[in-house]
């Protein structure tokens, strides 16, 4: 099975997206890119401990204060911060973890790799969404 294969699985399959780096301004890319996938049916989770809510959803500052299963751990933070995230969606065994498009850590990315996680990296999530699954 191809990536692209492999990327319109776990679209389809998918049901959580905990958005590192979530904002809830209208005027940024996070909040358009997860506006979209919630109309999609996906539940959207912000983690962002600048904010209270974005999107009608209550924020959490990290991943491990989410309180239910996160499919999708999908990335709006500058590339130094992505091994922090990894760390802990490896602790939380996170199937998945999306880094859209200009956040590159490939050492990061090897490690998710290893720890079994499935990893998109530079790629934009509603880009995909609308190419491989609409």
């Amino acid at each position: 099975m191809g990536e692209a294969e492999k990327i319109a699985e776990l679209l389809r399959s998918a049901k959580r997206i905990a958005v590192v780096g979530l904002s809830n301004n209208p005027m940024r890319i996070s909040y358009a890119v997860s506006e979209y996938m919630q109309s999609q049916g996906y539940r959207v989770i912000p983690v962002n401990p600048m904010i209270r809510a974005s999107l009608g959803e209550k924020a959490y500052a990290t991943l491990r204060e989410v309180p239910e299963k996160i499919d999708i751990v999908n990335l709006f933070r500058r590339s130094e911060f992505v091994p922090e995230v990894v760390e802990e969606a490896i602790r939380l065994k996170v199937p998945a973890i999306w880094m859209q498009e200009g956040v590159v850590h490939e050492e990061a990315a090897k490690k998710a790799r290893a720890a079994g996680i499935f990893v998109v990296m530079d790629r934009c999530l509603l880009k995909e969404h609308r190419r491989l699954v609409r």
